[in-house]
């Protein structure tokens, strides 16, 4: 076969995946549609997830996300209205009817399972501990009786509260909130998302992460109970996120090279065992 015939057929292999996927797409309901713009809530404090761009501007993989769907159900990534949410008051600014999804770093619990409903998981996302560098904490045990700077309404404060209670947790209710006090000194550790943690101890030598996975837990797109219909509609979005390849695309742009790896391996690899 010749270069010319397999650029031709390598093409028309892409748009028949293209089109597959597009086929897919169920039909958008009713109410979204008269809206006529998509209302996400994303994170605006949790690189490479959802973050402020250096120009003040909404950025990040999940807020890329929800600007393609906006694309995919009104013909432009503009018709969308992004708010910001933090973990504490994510699930009730989408109850309020606020935003009509979350894609806000969401992790799936059988607590969040009772008041909303989740899409099919796109990532799974493990926690961790960020300590400084000359701190004696090396495992997860060793904190038992110290303080741990947590946010409100996360994965690992549900975790702590199962696994150590009695820990002597200070809780936040921003990631800059946490960090400052880590650096502060007025807690010893900062359990968070390890995606995030990663982020943070590249671009500062002073801290480090434990390196002990906990509270390992799939992320998916947060929607108001008995949405069926939206619930489908989300569901084939993301499917077809991932035969399009864009969260390579999306990965590439938010994530430097050298701590690429466990972002990749989160978005395709089977999630792993952990405390």
């Amino acid at each position: 076969m010749t270069f010319f015939r397999r650029t031709l057929a390598a093409g028309a292999a892409l748009l028949l995946c293209m089109g597959v996927a597009q086929a897919q797409m169920p039909p958008l309901p009713q109410a979204v549609r008269d809206a006529g713009l998509l209302r996400a809530g994303v994170r605006c404090d949790q690189p490479p997830y959802g973050y402020r761009g250096s120009d003040g501007g909404f950025a990040g993989i999940e807020t890329d996300m929800a600007r393609q769907m906006a694309a995919w159900a009104f013909g432009s990534a503009d018709r969308i209205e992004l708010q910001c949410v933090t973990a504490d008051n994510r699930i009730p600014q989408l109850n309020a009817r606020r935003v009509d999804l979350l894609i806000a770093t969401l992790g799936v619990t059988p607590e969040r399972a009772r008041v909303i409903d989740f899409s099919d998981a796109y990532r799974w996302g493990g926690s961790d501990l960020l300590v400084r560098r000359d701190s004696p904490i090396r495992t997860l045990d060793d904190v038992r009786n110290r303080t741990v700077i947590m946010l409100r309404g996360t994965t690992q404060a549900l975790w702590f509260d199962a696994n150590m209670p009695g820990l002597s947790a200070m809780r936040l209710n921003t990631a800059s909130d946490a960090l400052q006090a880590l650096l502060q000194g007025r807690g010893e550790a900062y359990a968070h998302d390890a995606a995030t943690l990663i982020v943070i101890a590249a671009r500062d030598p002073s801290l480090r992460l434990v390196g002990e996975p906990f509270a390992v837990s799939d992320a998916a797109v947060g929607v108001r109970k008995n949405e069926p219909e939206w619930m489908a509609w989300i569901n084939a979005a993301l499917a077809r996120m991932k035969a399009e390849g864009l969260y390579t695309q999306w990965l590439e742009r938010h994530v430097a090279p050298e701590i690429r790896a466990p972002y990749t391996a989160a978005f395709n690899e089977p999630r792993p065992a952990a405390r």
